[in-house]
This record gives structure tokens, C-alpha cells and sequence, in this order.
């Protein structure tokens, strides 16, 4: 019997959990077995084959009963990290990994451990035929190396930046988009009964995507995205301009988290995850306190942050959600491996893993962006993807 995994790893997005419940479902049907390890790749790596209590805390039997009723909420139930097994620092090795009976970790460099040994040993302990990776370009990098390792991978792409290489569509992106909108416009209440400017910070590394369409949705005033550097000075007086212009004597703006002034750096700060990352976040009040001192108008700074990706998915993210996860399956079925699921020009499809590291997706800045006016400019959308992206 064909016994399949399935795992997310990093940020949590609404549309995970119908996901794992499409999987499971339709595995089942199919006549295979499924089970779920839970942490993403740390429950592969903190997973300990002699001890039976570690099993049971690391690997979820799953069936139609355990899944019936998870696509009615967001996040995952498998729980999450941000684990990379193949660069685990010293803090980062489990104690029972530590032991010289368990040689299990090859040297990456002087301070990082691979342990990608010991995660196939346990994936050929649990009976794990596929594995499917639920998540972003770190995510799946990884399950990309595993692939070239030997193992059946599937790779599911989510991230409500929409920034995974090759394809069009991420899970939790539209409800991220939708949920970026809502709270915008919710916003304006305040901001115009005080009269002032709001500065609404939207997640996004290294893509601004998720700033520049809640924008333009949303009509905001100006938009500040990853892969434009900002002159703090235009943008007040342009934002100055605009809370002028409007009747109701209020302007908005957002700002990507992963924004920076012209000669500035991202704002980041504690320390590095297993993937190089810090985290982002505080450029919106400090573009704030620049607006504020430059105009002497009142701020009203907004990180909207994780309520992007709380709550349960719109319908369109459980839409490809579910579709994704029966692709998987049908690609399970063929005897098929090594891919990712994908759209791609408004079509379902798949392709190979190693696409995802094969480039990165920003914005296209001069097609989608005024970068004099620090606004979406969007005329021409006849042949784009539904997402201008």
C-alpha cells in the first residue's frame, strides 16, 4: 500500500488546512495511507526512532474523521516551522542527535549541521513512499533537495506573498489580498474622522505584490513596495498632497515590510532563521515619524501584520486549495515525482521542483508601478495573469 506524507512548513496561510483535507480525502479513496508530520521539517528532524513517545508527538494518523471538519478554519493542524534540516545550527540539534551513537549529520560548514541523513532514514522508518511539502520557496527548496536525494516528493506552493518561482497562484494569497483591503477600508473611518494620514503596514519580503494590489483595490493614496526605494521627502509631499485633495481631509498609504528608504536598509531584527531570514517589520512607523516630521501632520500607523493570515480562507483560496490537493494525488497516482503543482496562465498544471529555485518573482515594477508617484499604475490588463503578476 502506497503510504503518503504531508507537512507545512513555514509562515501559516488561510487555505492550509482544506488542503490537507482534500489530500486526505482523496488519498483515501484512492486506497492509500496517509499520515502528517506535524512542525513541518522539524518534526522530521526532532523525530526520534527509538522512542515511541517521540512518534507519537511528531506523526499524525490521519483519516476522514481527524480531517472532517479543519477547511472550516485557517492556519494548519499540523502545526508549522521554519526549520532547514540541512542547515541546523549547534542550538538547533535535538539531545538526542547529539549523541556520538547517532552520527547522523554531515558538516555544512563550521557552524551548520546536515542532517538529511537521518530525515531519509526516518522517512524510509515511517514507510513514507511520498512526501508532499506544503509551502514556500524554503519549504520546497528543501523538498527540492530530497527529490535529488531519491526520495518521491510533491511540492504544493502557498505564501500569501505569491512569490513562489513558476507559478502564478500560492495559496493564502487572495485572502491575504482580501483580508489587506478590508482592514484598509475599515481604517478610513478613523483616519478621516481625525483628519490625518494613515500608514498601513502589509507583509512582504522581498515582493511587494501583496501592497501594490490591496492598493490598488483598496484606492489608497500611494503605495510603498519592496522593490522600490523611497525618498521619504517626495513621499510626504505627495501624501500631503493627497490628505489636501481629499474632502474629507485624510490620506492613506502602505507600505511593504520589506520597503527601504533610497540609501536605507530593510528594517530587521532578532536573529536569523534556519533560512538566512530575520525578522521585517517597523518600516511603516518609521515612515511614519519621517511623514509626521516633514509635514507636522498627525500619523495613525497601522501593522495589519498577522491578521493577514489569520482566519478561516476566502473562496477562492479554498478553490485551489482543494484543486491542488487533488493534483497531487492524480500525480501520486500516475507515478509521478519531482513536481510542483502549479497555475500557470490561468491554467492548472505542474512542474518540475527544481523551477522554484530556478529565479524569484517580484513585481513587475516598470509594467505594474509608477515609480515617480509611488502608486499602482495599471492600463493594460488584456493577456496579464488574473493577478497582474
Amino acid at each position: 500500500m502506497t503510504k503518503i506524507g504531508i507537512l507545512t512548513g513555514g509562515g501559516d496561510v488561510p487555505g492550509l488546512n482544506p488542503c490537507i483535507k482534500a489530500v486526505v480525502n482523496r488519498a483515501i479513496d484512492e486506497g492509500y495511507e496517509i499520515v502528517g508530520i506535524r512542525r513541518g521539517w522539524g518534526g522530521l528532524l526532532e523525530l526520534n526512532r527509538d522512542d515511541p513517545s517521540s512518534i507519537e508527538t511528531h506523526v499524525l494518523p490521519l483519516n476522514k474523521k481527524v480531517v472532517r471538519t479543519i477547511d472550516r478554519t485557517g492556519g494548519t493542524m499540523l502545526h508549522t516551522s521554519r526549520t532547514h534540516p540541512g542547515k541546523v545550527k549547534p542550538t538547533g540539534v535535538p539531545d538526542f542527535l547529539r549523541d556520538p551513537e547517532h552520527p547522523e549529520a554531515e558538516a555544512a560548514d563550521m557552524s551548520l549541521r546536515d542532517f538529511t541523513p537521518h530525515i531519509m532514514k526516518n522517512l524510509e522508518f515511517l514507510g513514507i513512499d511520498t512526501l508532499i511539502p506544503i509551502g514556500g520557496d524554503d519549504t520546497l527548496s528543501y523538498g527540492e533537495r530530497l527529490h535529488s536525494e531519491g526520495i518521491r516528493v510533491l511540492a504544493i506552493p502557498k505564501t500569501m506573498d505569491n512569490d513562489v518561482y513558476g507559478t502564478d497562484y500560492c495559496i493564502g494569497f487572495s485572502t491575504a489580498v482580501t483580508r489587506s483591503v478590508q482592514f484598509i477600508h475599515q481604517l478610513r473611518t478613523s483616519t478621516g474622522s481625525h483628519e490625518r494620514i494613515a500608514v498601513v503596514e502589509l507583509f512582504g519580503r522581498n515582493s511587494g505584490e501583496t501592497s501594490l494590489i490591496s492598493s490598488y483595490l483598496a484606492g489608497v493614496d500611494r503605495a510603498v513596495i519592496s522593490e522600490v526605494p523611497f525618498d521619504p521627502e517626495k513621499l510626504a509631499e505627495l501624501v500631503l498632497q493627497d490628505k489636501r485633495a481629499n474632502p474629507s481631509n485624510y490620506a492613506m498609504v502602505t507600505v511593504s515590510e520589506g520597503a527601504h528608504m533610497v540609501g536605507g536598509k530593510v528594517v530587521e531584527y532578532g536573529e536569523a532563521d534556519a533560512y538566512g531570514h530575520r525578522k521585517l517589520g517597523g518600516i511603516g512607523e518609521i515612515t511614519g515619524e519621517a511623514i509626521k516630521k516633514i509635514t507636522g501632520e498627525n500619523i495613525i500607523n497601522q501593522k495589519v501584520s498577522y491578521l493577514m493570515r489569520s482566519g478561516a480562507p476566502d473562496a477562492l483560496d479554498l478553490m485551489v486549495a482543494t484543486n491542488y490537493a487533488n493534483m497531487a494525488v492524480d500525480l501520486i497516482r500516475d507515478d509521478v515525482s519531482g513536481r510542483m503543482v502549479a497555475l500557470r496562465d490561468g491554467k492548472y498544471s505542474h512542474i518540475p521542483m527544481s523551477t522554484v529555485t530556478s529565479g524569484v518573482k517580484r513585481v513587475d515594477v516598470d509594467e505594474l508601478y509608477d515609480v515617480k508617484e509611488y502608486r499602482p499604475r495599471i492600463r493594460h490588463v488584456m493577456g496579464k495573469p488574473m493577478f497582474l503578476y
